[in-house]
């Protein structure tokens, strides 16, 4: 029922859902690309929701208070301790260790405004857990919404960084000036 109301209520705003050609695989870090509106999360969702996906998503724990926090857990989230540099990385990678079928959604400019550069994360998640980066996009000047390409991190973070950010542009968020794009 959740599956077919979301479908229908993308369908009904006017959104394009996108899905890949490629297998999809056992367990994923999904890149979402550009984050600049909270409006990004309920579309996220809602894309999944419509595919009959589950994916987890990192969350700063401020957002985790009651009642809200025992929403957001219900839907997957996982709250960050932002001032505990490290922690994160190591934590979701033993979420990866523990199971297949394990997907979850991360923002590598980890907040909605304006950043030169992204947090590097995601990358070393998927890096130390061996799976892949699915890329994702909330592209509201298309209104297209999923994942669009599977990305296998090297050894080679920066290139890799450049690689993925320059699949992403500043025309696919909600605010574009908030997105520091490569083009």
């Amino acid at each position: 029922m959740l599956r077919n109301f979301s479908f229908w209520l993308l369908h009904r705003m006017g959104w394009t859902l996108l899905d890949i050609k490629q297998p999809r695989p056992k367990s994923s870090v999904i890149c979402v690309a550009p984050h600049t509106s909270n409006t990004d999360f309920f579309i996220g969702k809602l894309y999944y929701w419509a595919k009959g996906r589950h994916a987890g998503f990192l969350m700063k724990r401020e957002w985790f208070f009651f009642p809200l926090g025992i929403l957001l857990k219900a839907m997957g989230g996982v709250p960050i301790d932002r001032s505990k540099k490290g922690s994160t990385v190591k934590r979701v990678q033993q979420f990866f260790n523990r199971g297949k079928d394990r997907h979850i959604a991360i923002t590598p400019e980890g907040n909605r405004r304006r950043i030169d550069h992204w947090h590097k994360g995601f990358w070393y998640i998927a890096k130390g857990a061996g799976v892949p980066i699915q890329l994702a996009v909330i592209d509201y000047g298309r209104k297209r919404v999923g994942i669009f390409d599977t990305f296998m991190p090297t050894d080679d973070v920066e290139a890799d960084l450049l690689a993925i950010r320059s699949r992403y542009s500043a025309n696919q968020a909600r605010y574009p000036h908030k997105f520091a794009s490569l083009d």
